[in-house]
């Protein structure tokens, strides 16, 4: 494995020392419009972030018999994040409840009173600004237990609200985002995207465009990365959606009357995100009005012996559940593939 900055591709790294470990766990609605993601098992979409939560923190889940895979049995990327946190523990891990449908069980969970947000292409019903204020708030208020921060997600459908939040910010990005499908269903992303930006108009503010066509784990940690980048290292675990919430922080600085400390935040993904030609990252990132870190980790299942994990290399999944930021923090701290990839076979066969 080997760690490269994502707009130079020289290499690269991430802070020394150990790093607690958020997962920013989030239903919204869309996930249930049919076809739009593979994030999960199709009926039941809306548990995954749940399941992934309890896999990340216990090593197996509770709130359902399985763990959560795409249509084809390609099993969801918290497995590298908790092979990685076996090989090399995280000083924590804990869960963020920004609307789940169902809480996660034998976690250490923090609840902000929020609800899974509405199908955007209705309008997803969201306080913006309240979830926003949430945000700021458990970013003064969360102490640090090791050295920096690894802030991950699990929004199923979230590429899909992260484009419609960039478009009705004003960006330019309509191609750009990712997806967990290898072949992108772009007609019906596109048609839930436009019906979600037809229900918002120029005169309205940023937060109401959001409350709109957004998620509240992109909301809240937009807010979240106002507040603690002042006070410590944060590193965003994902690929375009965690790229759009620093599209979102950025353009609400302006709104808060605050800065952003960008020197103190790293973006990391895996190399299935930044080399995705379906997608691109680096056009996403150069909308910003500063030049952020952001890197990217080599990893392969070419000498699995699970051939099912193969399609990550195909293009499948790509990201999520941090798996980004924790590649990078297992090579920071000399994990290489084959032990990796070993962990991995190893906690599958055990499930």
């Amino acid at each position: 494995m080997q760690t490269y900055n994502i707009l130079t591709n020289e290499t690269d790294f991430l802070p020394i020392g150990k790093a607690d470990f958020l997962l920013a766990a989030s239903v919204t609605k869309t996930c249930e419009i049919k076809g739009i993601t593979q994030a999960g098992i199709p009926g039941m979409i809306p548990l995954t972030p749940t399941l992934d939560a309890e896999f990340i923190t216990n090593e197996k889940v509770f709130s359902l018999g399985e763990l959560a895979e795409t249509p084809t049995g390609v099993p969801t990327p918290a497995l590298i994040t908790r092979a990685v946190h076996n090989l090399i523990p995280f000083s924590s891990v804990e869960i963020l409840d920004l609307g789940l449908t169902t809480e996660p069980k034998n976690c250490f969970v923090h609840t902000f009173d929020i609800q899974p947000s509405k199908s955007i292409d209705g309008g997803a019903k969201i306080n913006a600004q309240e979830i926003f204020a949430k945000g700021m708030a458990f970013g003064k208020s969360y102490e640090l237990k090791g050295n920096y921060l690894i802030l991950g997600e699990s929004t199923p459908a979230g590429t899909t609200t992260a484009t419609a939040s960039a478009l009705a910010l004003g960006y330019d990005c309509a191609n750009d985002f990712s997806s967990s499908f290898l072949h992108v269903p772009n007609d019906i992303k596109t048609q839930t995207i436009y019906k979600a930006l037809g229900l918002i108009h120029k005169d309205m503010t940023n937060f109401e465009k959001l409350g709109i066509v957004s998620d509240n784990m992109l909301i809240f940690c937009a807010g979240f990365l106002l507040e603690a980048s002042k006070r410590f290292q944060i590193v965003l675990a994902g690929g375009t959606q965690m790229a759009a919430c620093l599209l979102i922080a950025d353009k609400l600085k302006e709104d808060v009357f605050m800065r952003i400390k960008h020197e103190n935040i790293t973006l990391a993904t895996t190399q299935w995100v930044a080399q995705d030609k379906n997608s691109n990252i680096v056009h996403i990132l150069e909308q910003l009005t500063y030049k952020p870190h952001t890197i990217y980790t080599t990893f392969s299942f070419a000498k699995t012996q699970i051939p099912i994990l193969k399609k990550y290399d195909e293009g499948e999944a790509k990201e999520g559940v941090g798996a980004g930021a924790s590649l990078s923090y297992a090579n920071k701290n000399s994990i290489t593939n084959q032990m990796l990839l070993e962990q991995i076979e190893y906690l599958i066969y055990s499930m």
